[in-house]
């Protein structure tokens, strides 16, 4: 695989992945937008240490503004959209202006919602502009692999936040199947020993959430 090939498929990867980072968070960002809004104290904590991210804010509405909106906080939602926009340009022959539109149609909407007073109606078209562009994934792109990099990089993004965030086993279950199912049709280099431990633990009557997380983090290599 030559360099440009390895550059690519690593950017792939990390647009799946963020792209699904700015989905799964911003719709649990939404669910709490409005009692965060509503209620006083540091109960914003619980959801930076619900994603183990530090908690760098100084109240809660310094975390509602930063979070959301702060391109210098690295762990905002809007830093991670930049980081999807930045590979899906670089990616644009790969997966095509229309596809690259729906990421830019979220960077759209997440400057009107930092100057909108109804920000909820902007994060609702966020994620319809990724659901958008997980749907030109399998309809403009050609190349089978390309496709399913791309996925293999949301579901591993999926499966570490849900993880992170103690899903119901159910819910593991389903994405850790989905990945087993897909990444052997792919050219992405990983450890067949850790996928079987991390379906091994998916299906243990406990879910060792840490040791799911620690087999994910690691056993794909760009």
């Amino acid at each position: 695989m030559g360099i440009k090939s390895v550059m690519n498929t690593d950017r792939l990867y990390w647009l799946g992945r963020y792209s699904e980072r700015v989905y799964t968070t911003l719709k649990l960002f939404s669910r709490s937008f409005d009692y965060l809004i509503e209620q006083y104290g540091d109960d914003h904590k619980a959801f930076c240490e619900s994603l183990e991210i530090p908690d760098i804010y100084r109240d809660k509405d310094d975390f509602i503004d930063r979070y959301a909106f702060s391109l210098e906080d690295p762990n905002s939602i809007i830093s991670n959209l930049y980081r999807a926009y930045d590979n899906a340009i670089e990616l644009r022959e790969e997966i095509g202006s229309e596809t690259l539109s729906f990421i830019q149609i979220a960077i759209y909407e997440m400057s009107a919602a930092k100057r909108s007073e109804a920000p909820l109606l902007h994060f609702q078209k966020i994620t319809d502009a990724i659901l958008a562009f997980w749907g030109c994934v399998d309809d403009q792109i050609d190349d089978e692999n390309t496709r399913n990099i791309i996925k293999i990089g949301k579901r591993i993004e999926r499966l570490d936040l849900y993880a992170r965030l103690k899903k119901e086993p159910r819910a593991i279950r389903r994405e850790v199947k989905r990945l087993a199912g897909r990444i052997g049709r792919s050219d992405l280099i990983y450890s067949q020993d850790d996928l079987q431990k991390i379906i091994d633990l998916a299906n243990a009557p406990e879910l060792d959430y840490w040791e799911i997380i620690r087999l994910v983090e690691q056993f794909v290599e760009c």
